[in-house]
Order: structure tokens, then sequence, then C-alpha cells
């Protein structure tokens, strides 16, 4: 009986210390982040870079709101451009970092975007673009992470790769469940750190669509 209200306790405790968040990409209040943390959202995720290898000013200043707000954490992304003509990976993880120190603000984390959006077909050259971007971003302070799943991590650069394991794992898996349940094994992460598991909820305080992230 006592092992098991022991374990009963220790369950509920690891319910109370998970944490809801978001990820959203329309411009959002300090006010209105103060409403959302109200509304039980502890952390936010904001774009940083763009695709087209531009750096997403409205993301900066959500950082910024959200920090103001009252937020337990705020993090970054980058999601790379990939076309012939971007800036290098190393160039990109510059811009993004400058980005935030000219708008006057931090992150906790940058995570890397891998997602299967234009990258080329020969993954030993995006094994190298990401490498490149991560050591960047290291070399100039960050702590990262890196946003994926099984399916593009496989497609990208092979679920064989696992340089950056020793990194967390944003986890793209929309099956509607707040935990880390069903995760599959990939690129040598057992398990991933943010579980993104809802996209393009309406959510409250009038802040229109967002993606919903749960953390332990």
């Amino acid at each position: 009986m006592i092992k098991r209200s022991l374990a009963l306790l220790l369950s509920s405790l690891a319910v109370a210390t998970a944490t809801i968040g978001f990820d959203a990409e329309q411009p959002i209040s300090t006010s209105t982040f103060t409403c959302l943390k109200s509304s039980g959202y502890s952390f936010y995720i904001s774009r940083v870079h763009r695709s087209n290898g531009a750096i997403d000013s409205t993301g900066v200043t959500n950082i910024k709101n959200a920090w103001s707000g009252g937020l337990s954490h705020v993090d970054g992304y980058i999601f790379p451009c990939l076309s012939p003509n971007c800036p290098s990976a190393t160039d990109q993880a510059i811009n993004a970092v400058d980005a935030l120190k000219n708008g006057g603000t931090k992150i906790g984390r940058m995570w890397i975007d891998v997602e299967v959006y234009n990258w080329p077909s020969i993954q030993s050259n995006n094994r190298q673009f990401i490498l490149d971007m991560a050591n960047k971003l290291v070399e100039l302070g960050c702590k990262i992470g890196i946003y994926s799943n099984h399916h593009y991590w496989k497609s990208i650069v092979g679920t064989d790769w696992t340089r950056m394991s020793k990194y967390q794992l944003w986890w793209a898996s929309y099956n509607g469940h707040a935990d880390l349940n069903h995760f599959k094994a990939f690129g040598g992460w057992s398990k991933p750190s943010i579980h993104q598991y809802t996209v393009d909820v309406a959510g409250p305080c009038s802040v229109g669509q967002f993606d919903l992230n749960y953390k332990p």
C-alpha cells in the first residue's frame, strides 16, 4: 500500500510539473502574452529566421513581448533558407543571433528547424549544413536543439545520422496527446524534450491560431 501511494504521488507530481506552451507567427502583444500566461501557457517558441533568408522581425518582437508578459521560458527557431542564393548556414546563424541582440532581447534556446521543405536531395550536404549551423550557434554562445520527426529526419539526413543527438529534440507529431508517448527513436534520440502535438488551433485571448507544445 505504501509503495502504491508513493507511485501515485510521484505520478501526480509528474503531471503537475509538466508544462504547456505554444509557437505562433502572428504579432502578439505583451498584454496578450500576460493573458495567455493566466490561461495556463508557460512557454513560447518564436520564429527568428524565415525560410526566404530574412529575419522575422515580428518573431523577434514577440520574444521581447513574451518575456515582458511574464512567460517563464522563451525560445526561438531558425527556419533555414536552402536555395542556392541563400546565405551560408553559418551566416544564417550569425544573422539570427544578431537580430536578437539588435532587438534587445534573448532566448533560452535556439532550435534548428529540420522539416521537409526545400531541402536538397543530397543527404551528406544536408548533414554538413546542419552541422555548420549548429557549430556556429554554439560558438556564438547559444543553447541549441533540433526540431524534427522520424519522417523528416529520414528524408533529409537519414535516420542513422546521430551527430545532433547530444542536443535536445523538439518532436513534431500531431497526435493530439500532450505527452511523450509513442515516440519512435531516430537520429540517436531515445526521447524528445518537447512534443509539438497539435497545430493550427484557435488559441485563447484572441490570439488566433497557434501550435501546442508539451514539455515534461
